[in-house]
């Protein structure tokens, strides 16, 4: 028989084993997700998805340009769609148009983005000594704070004024406490998919959703979570089996990537909507460095299904061990509330274009997730990357 590995939402073996979205198709799937979200037309949810692809590089060369002046770059939503950059100091700049959408400049910043950065990893993410308890810490780009995340008990001791000073006092730059419960978990390997194996830890037949496609440019496979079972067993639709061998996995400080093999020919197709058997083809892929606050983007969990939502922190280090000791501030979250356990490892994208792979989520006491966050491919261990490939010019 022909093998369709869709892997949870990863990839597909044959070319024509099923319909694959155009481009133009799947950046339509998002835009209805756009439109439900912010109460636009679907025309309009199309229009500033296209933009936001497109406004990549106009937002990068600001980056260079203002790189000793640069806070954060934002999208902002309502009451009209733009993107805010803001900067430092006080000299103005005049504002720009990019794919059609303006570029407004705000000064007065008290820190650059790279400030922030340089706080988060030095200073504000081991607060031992002042914070005991387990803490989270990220940055905002949308203000230009670092945000601390602190349990209601420290904040009730120590009293949110006190912790923020203390935060600014020691790293410099400006500091929002939010108080969080910080219950952060990965994303679970207990939702109800096909790719399955024994887990190391408990010894029980675990689940987990896959990401992307790789190579190292002579063997493909899969990505997925390196909490996920290191051996992995395909269960197709008629119930034939396959075994993914292991080939490696990664989990420390800014990375959970693990690589499983297939032998099967693949290419780089991935499911957006497996309930709906929607497949797409990865085209591209964004860098962290160019991701903006607000950015719209898409995931695919095994639980939760397809949903979108926007980024949020852009530099965020989850609390506690959760990346095999403390975690860098390299991953980035995504506003909930459509994240469940058993999602890790799916894919997050917009379009064809790939932005990371999921790994954790936050969630209130009563389980509602509060946001998720993924690893960025950026963080692919080498000699793996994507495999992506041209976009179709017309439906198949």
């Amino acid at each position: 028989m022909r093998w369709l590995f869709a892997l949870l939402l990863a990839f597909a073996t044959v070319a024509g084993a099923q319909p694959v979205q155009s481009q133009a198709q799947a950046l339509s799937d998002d835009a209805a997700q756009y439109a439900a979200r912010f109460g636009v037309t679907l025309d309009e949810g199309l229009r500033r998805l296209k933009a936001q692809q497109e406004s990549v590089a106009a937002t990068d060369a600001i980056r260079s340009e203002f790189a000793g002046r640069l806070a954060g770059i934002a999208f902002e939503h309502s009451p009209d769609y733009r993107i805010v950059v803001l900067l430092t100091g006080s000299d103005p700049v005049a504002d720009r148009n990019a794919a059609g959408v303006p570029i407004v400049f705000r000064t007065g910043a008290k820190a650059t983005h790279a400030d922030g950065l340089r706080a988060l990893r030095k200073h504000l993410i081991d607060l031992h000594a002042d914070l005991p308890n387990a803490r989270g810490a990220g940055y905002d780009q949308r203000t230009g704070e670092v945000v601390l995340l602190v349990t209601r008990a420290d904040a009730e001791r120590l009293g949110v004024g006190a912790i923020r000073n203390r935060a600014e006092q020691v790293g410099g730059v400006p500091v929002r406490v939010v108080i969080n419960e910080l219950n952060e978990s990965n994303l679970g390997v207990d939702g109800g998919g096909r790719i399955e194996g024994i887990s190391s830890v408990t010894g029980r037949r675990n689940v987990c959703t896959t990401g992307f496609v790789v190579t190292d440019g002579a063997q493909t496979g899969i990505a997925t979570a390196a909490h996920c079972p290191d051996e992995l067993t395909y269960q197709d639709r008629d119930g034939s089996a396959s075994t993914l061998t292991f080939a490696g996995q990664w989990g420390l400080g800014y990375q959970d990537v693990q690589v499983n093999l297939s032998d099967q020919a693949i290419e780089p197709l991935f499911y957006s909507n497996r309930g709906a058997g929607t497949l797409r083809r990865l085209v591209s892929w964004r860098n962290v460095a160019s991701t903006r606050w607000g950015e719209f983007v898409c995931h695919y969990g095994e639980s939760s299904g397809y949903s979108c939502a926007t980024v949020e922190l852009t530099d965020y280090a989850p609390p506690g061990a959760l990346c095999g000791g403390p975690c860098s501030p390299t991953w980035v979250t995504v506003r909930g509330p459509s994240c469940v356990p058993g999602d890790s490892g799916g894919p997050v994208f917009s379009g064809g274009i790939a932005f990371g792979i999921a790994k954790g989520v936050n969630r209130t006491g009563s389980g509602q997730c509060l946001f998720y966050y993924y690893m960025s491919t950026d963080y692919l261990p080498p000699p793996w990357r994507l495999m992506v490939g041209s976009a179709p010019t017309r439906p198949r």
